[in-house]
């Protein structure tokens, strides 16, 4: 995975939204930009007079994506809609604090929809924070005109209502209740009209649309215009309510946009879902091309991909290529001109800029690696790249439990599925010259067994003792000055060869050293764990241990269930014989 230096270094200068994630991939805020690279870089790089929320924002961040529109105004529209289909706790903690305002759908059995500054998640359904004050109080007003839903603050609970505690009001007088305080209006039919409310307020605006163009045509036809134009700036207020990020016309809608771009190596692919000219989804990924695949076979087999992991039930997909391969209900569109290929245009766009962030990676890797294997090799004078080095090292506690490790580095960096521990087999007591020529010698039968290449260069954890005994196990196995080997000794760093008395001393500062003691110390962590987790397996161990046929499972079993050996001597045989079976729990009753 990128470090979040490269990320942002490989970020566009383009207008678009940033996304930030934790460790454990969920989204934790949602910022836009005019320009990406300069706004997420202001993050890592402020540090006088940061609020303390945006210090610890950034200490969790552990990777960015980012979604590239066209311009700075689609980017404000993408910022509220994800915002509004996530719900990201930063977004949340920093808005509330410059008094942002929520729409809440308050949790009470006849449920209130109001507007508040606090966010109380235990209150209520949130919805929002919305920049703008004015269109947020225009929605809400749509909704208690569209809906019957009351405004009072009485406790409608079922022995309130019956009891008749309550008198209607001037709200059930004038037609915008129906007077639940009085029983007059049933639970259920309230809480329908509360669910279409949540739809609204989610942002399926159609409804509300269509509700007051009906009105506003029944109006002119009844030539009552004042109230037409009433329901014309009602149509106007909610044109301008953007909660959606609408990209093209709200007319586009259940939609499913996916497209690809390429090199002869990898494909890139850009993933959208589309409501009501909304994006509510965006990712992107990089697929690696195999020879003989083409590119509407990858699309294909990332789209279904892509739409089973986000439950998509969209029955209609545009593309840039025909894909062949789809369900009879879905229908695959290859726009040309209009909305439609703008929607396409946009899809591609993102694809482009992940390619270009994965190209300029792979070229920064390309540059690296080789620059300080370069450097190893010129301070080592080595014959070749060294590219790939195995380091060897044992452990034991005063000649108990010897063991030893061999770690792999590939292009200057861990290659751990080729890591390997040793159990240190022929040799009696602390010995580790010995052990090292075991393990040296084991580990190069098999690769020559195998007929697998041989590293570049071998390092061994120590000085001349280990090295020798290393090269002893090279010569029985007849491949000793094959293969380039060295010691490094821990005091001075020193660099120890074969047959040669003096030691190399290479600049404490070069980057070559630092790669050699980065290996070293990997070797060292990786033998001194296996040693301790061997050292302690021998030496925990129960009373159960001790009884003839009962294995390390079954002790297991036994004390996962019964939690000690105490409650195990005290269970009865058919206790015991429920969790182990009856011929465990018969030899068991040694223990009795």
């Amino acid at each position: 995975m990128n470090t979040l230096k490269q990320i942002i270094q490989n970020l566009p200068d383009n207008p678009g939204v940033y996304r930030f994630y934790n460790n454990e991939n969920t989204l934790i805020y949602v910022g836009k930009a005019k320009n990406l690279k300069k706004r997420v870089s202001s993050y890592f790089t402020k540090t006088s007079g940061t609020s303390r929320k945006t210090l610890k924002l950034v200490s969790e961040i552990k990777n960015i994506e980012c979604t590239v529109s066209n311009t700075e105004f689609d980017a404000l529209l993408l910022e509220n809609n994800f915002i509004k289909q996530n719900q990201p706790k930063y977004n949340i903690l920093l808005k509330d604090d410059k008094t942002f305002p929520y729409i809440c759908i308050l949790k009470e059995r006849f449920p209130r929809i109001i507007y508040t500054r606090k966010y109380v998640p235990a209150q209520g359904e949130y919805f929002g924070p919305y920049s703008s004050v004015v269109a947020m109080k225009n929605v809400l007003e749509l909704v208690r005109k569209l809906y019957s839903i009351r405004t009072c603050s009485l406790l409608l609970s079922e022995n309130n209502v019956d009891e008749k505690k309550f008198k209607v009001c001037l709200e059930f007088h004038i037609g915008n209740c129906k007077g639940p305080c009085e029983g007059l209006q049933q639970e259920q039919e309230y809480l329908s009209e509360i669910s279409e409310a949540r739809d609204v307020l989610k942002g399926s605006l159609t409804v509300v649309a269509q509700h007051f163009k009906r009105g506003m045509q029944q109006a002119s036809e009844n030539l009552e215009f004042e109230k037409a134009q009433r329901y014309k700036e009602k149509l106007d207020l909610l044109e301008k309510f953007q909660t959606k990020s609408l990209v093209v016309n709200r007319d586009l809608t259940d939609i499913d946009v996916v497209t690809i771009s390429g090199t002869e190596s990898f494909a890139y692919i850009n993933f959208l879902i589309i409501k009501e000219g909304a994006i509510v989804f965006s990712k992107s990924i990089e697929l690696q091309k195999k020879i003989e695949e083409a590119d509407d076979e990858l699309i294909s087999f990332a789209y279904h991909e892509l739409r089973s992991q986000t439950n998509s039930t969209n029955t209609e997909v545009f593309s840039n290529i025909e894909i062949s391969t789809l369900d009879e209900s879905i229908t695959c569109i290859v726009p040309k001109i209009g909305d439609k290929r703008k929607l396409v245009a946009l899809s591609i766009k993102n694809a482009l800029e992940l390619k270009r962030e994965r190209e300029l990676v792979r070229a920064e890797r390309k540059s690296k690696k080789p620059e300080v294997l370069n450097i190893l090799q010129k301070d080592l004078r080595l014959p070749t790249l060294p590219e790939r080095i195995e380091c060897f090292d044992n452990s034991n506690l005063q000649g108990t439990t010897p063991v030893a490790s061999m770690v792999c580095f590939t292009n200057g960096k861990p290659d751990k599925k080729n890591y390997r521990h040793f159990n240190i087999k022929t040799v009696v007591g602390p010995d580790d010259f010995a052990s090292m020529k075991e393990i040296v010698h084991r580990r190069y039968s098999r690769i020559l067994a195998e007929d697998q290449k041989l590293p570049d260069l071998i390092l061994v954890d120590g000085g001349k003792g280990q090295l020798s005994s290393a090269c002893e196990a090279l010569q029985e196995l007849g491949i000793y000055g094959q293969v380039p080997i060295a010691g490094i000794a821990k005091k001075l760093e020193e660099i120890y060869y074969p047959e040669d008395p003096l030691p190399l001393l290479i600049n404490k500062k070069s980057p070559g050293l630092k790669l050699l003691q980065q290996i070293r110390d990997e070797a060292h962590r990786f033998a001194i764990t296996f040693h301790r987790q061997k050292r302690s397996s021998n030496t925990i161990k129960t009373e159960l241990d001790q009884i003839k046929g009962i294995g390390k499972s079954t002790s297991e079993k036994l004390l996962k269930h019964f939690k000690s050996v105490k409650k195990i001597k005290e269970a009865s045989y058919e206790e015991i014989a429920e969790v182990v079976g009856k011929k465990r729990a018969g030899q068991l009753k040694s223990l009795k």
